[in-house]
């Protein structure tokens, strides 16, 4: 039954039954509340309409009145419009009797899958049309199987509700307890219909499954409840509780026309909360407010810093030591299996290390306060940093000052909340992060070619080359299972792509196969180098770049393989091989990610979205535009 905790599997079906009938029915838009609460506002034919209310881990049912939006959706729901706006809904669905609710929406390019998990934690997943996984709520990596971007997302083998007569009682005699818990868990049942299965049954519930020897008024009352379901609904709601008909002895309980009507009035409705309002302050206080709260603001950001350096002098000794250790580890492993090592030390140095971030090749260190030393950089570099941040400060104090002593200026029109990512050390490379959020950065010419190689590649980093002349090096910081990503990668960022081709073949080797140093009597040019050994192929690799506007959790543009792209940007463009030169495909994409994003988002993203920061990622060589991906 359902309740205040949420639904069963049983619950489930019973709605999966009901939404059927309204079939045909189209995505309107869909709607994020919160972490978990989602609504989808449906169309039907002869201008109806429908609300579904969806709470991963919770329940899933029509409702008379969604809650109030947040102004502005999350990435996630921008992603679900996206890809399901517009889309037909063809089917409403759950495997076996588990609590996974599913809608198959079909598109123009196929049917995508929005999958709603409706126990513990709960997630809400989108497939592709392949049955993988595009983008989870929630991403998660369990003992037996892994909910993350591009892995096929599995149901279990059985289907309870449609198994023979034997496959039933082979499943229960499977189960060595009482008959009661074997129907509860095999059958996806839980405790009360699993009660109600042994009473119609009359068959004792505490009764041991070897002990029965007649399977089949068991199996009867079983298919005798899912027609019941499917076809006798009488919805009711008892003590904070939703069935699908009366059970048993059941009376005082208050019927409704629908199943999906009893669970919408089980639920307590959303309210938005308002703040009292006291006295509005005027334009100038609040003004004032903000300037003092900004260079109390630079006060301590100086004085943490301040606090930072003076705990790296106190260690001086024991971070210059923790430097050269682990600039010595990355020469022969990764940053992530540096990272693994570090957890399982007993070592108390090893404990002082909190965190690890391999794109900056840098730690946290337990100093009393937690330190970012970066490990490629010497102890007095790493005090230079924080010096450089607290003059920074001291300036923004400064001009906070100076801007209180001036007449506050009259109020001008709300800027957008959206902003900029801050620029990275890695940003003046092509880059772009695999689906599995590894690093991977490409030479722009030779002069980058040779600064990766020389300054950038360690341990086990992959060294990736197009196998044609005057292509981008490119480097995988660290081990990924996208190396196809990262492949078209290097491919597209080829001479392949100025000459036309729409493929080219790419090799891999690990990082000390690479070398500067030539054979007695050769000259290497700069940009170039010698790989020695076997090397990976990747044959066929088709070229393609996507641009793309991403949000979540920096707004910035990114460029790269569709796949990578696809799973954080809300507006995004392909790019192949074509006739248009770089400049002009830079000013076609913006157009494009302009029209798809509107005006009013396309004004927010004014401070990033720029031809120059797009042209970075356009390959060099003539372009087409192929497709666009819009966002909502």
């Amino acid at each position: 039954m359902a309740n205040l905790q949420g639904m069963s599997g049983i619950d489930v079906r019973a709605v999966t039954v009901e939404l059927a009938v309204h079939l045909p029915l189209w995505v309107n838009k869909v709607y994020q509340f919160d972490d978990k609460l989602f609504g989808i506002r449906l169309n039907a034919k002869e201008h109806r309409r429908f609300d579904l209310l969806i709470e991963s881990g919770k329940r899933v049912h029509l409702t008379g009145v969604l809650p109030v939006a947040p102004k502005n959706p999350p990435s996630f729901a921008m992603l679900l419009r996206k890809y399901l706006n517009g889309g037909r809904i063809i089917n409403f669905g759950q495997h076996s009797l588990e609590r996974i609710f599913f809608i198959d929406i079909q598109k123009s390019d196929g049917v995508y899958r929005l999958i709603a998990e409706l126990y513990d934690e709960g997630n809400i997943i989108l497939l592709d049309k392949e049955g993988l996984i595009l983008k989870p709520l929630r991403h998660h990596r369990f003992k037996d199987r892994d909910v993350v971007p591009g892995v096929k997302y599995e149901f279990s083998p059985i289907d309870v509700t449609r198994i023979s007569e034997e496959e039933f009682e082979a499943l229960l005699k499977s189960d060595n307890r009482d008959i009661v818990r074997a129907l509860a868990t095999r059958c996806l049942l839980g405790g009360l219909y699993a009660e109600y299965i042994c009473s119609t049954a009359k068959i004792e519930k505490n009764c041991p499954v070897n002990e029965i020897k007649d399977f089949k008024p068991l199996y009867d009352s079983f298919n005798s409840l899912i027609h019941r379901v499917d076809y006798a609904r009488s919805p009711c709601l008892l003590n904070n509780s939703v069935l699908p008909f009366p059970l048993l002895e059941m009376s005082e309980s208050v019927h409704f026309e629908s199943f999906n009507e009893a669970l919408d009035n089980l639920y307590p409705k959303e309210e938005v909360l308002k703040e009292e309002k006291g006295p509005k302050a005027s334009h100038k206080d609040i003004i004032r407010a903000r300037q003092e709260a900004a260079v109390k603001k630079f006060s301590e950001k100086i004085n943490h810093f301040e606090a930072i350096n003076e705990k790296i002098y106190e260690n001086y000794s024991f971070i210059e030591e923790t430097i050269q250790t682990l600039r010595s580890a990355s020469k022969t492993h990764s940053w992530q299996e540096i990272s693994e090592v570090l957890k399982k030390s007993t070592l108390e140095s090893a404990k002082k290390i909190k965190g690890v971030h391999p794109a900056e090749a840098a730690v946290d260190l337990d100093l009393g306060i937690t330190v970012r030393i970066y490990v490629s950089e010497s102890v007095n570099a790493n005090l230079g940093r924080y010096y450089d941040e607290i003059k920074r400060f001291k300036r923004k104090r400064e001009g906070a000052k100076r801007a209180m002593e001036q007449p506050v200026a009259r109020k001008k029109e709300p800027k957008s909340s959206i902003k900029p990512a801050k620029k990275r050390w890695f940003h003046k490379f092509r880059w772009f992060y695999t689906t599995d959020s590894v690093l991977v950065l490409g030479g722009r010419d030779a002069t980058q070619n040779e600064e990766l190689v020389k300054k950038y590649m360690e341990g086990k980093d992959r060294f990736v080359h197009a196998d044609v002349h005057g292509a981008s090096v490119v480097i995988v910081k660290g081990e990924s299972s996208c190396m196809d990503e990262v492949a078209r990668f290097a491919a597209s960022y080829s001479g392949s792509w100025k000459s036309g081709h729409f493929s080219a073949d790419v090799y891999s080797v690990a990082s000390n196969q690479v070398t500067k140093t030539p054979e007695s009597g050769e000259y290497i040019s700069k940009g170039s180098f010698i790989v020695r050994g076997e090397r990976e192929y990747q044959r066929d690799v088709p070229l393609g770049i996507m641009i793309g506007v991403q949000i979540s959790p920096e707004a910035m543009v990114i460029g790269g393989p569709q796949s990578a792209i696809c799973k954080s940007a809300i507006a995004s463009v392909l790019l192949k091989p074509g006739t248009f030169e770089p400049n002009d495909v830079a000013k076609k994409v913006i157009r494009e990610l302009r029209e798809q994003l509107g005006p009013q988002k396309s004004q927010e993203y004014k401070a990033f979205l720029t031809t120059e920061r797009i042209a970075a990622f356009v390959p060099p060589g003539g372009s087409d535009i192929e497709g666009s991906h819009e966002g909502g």
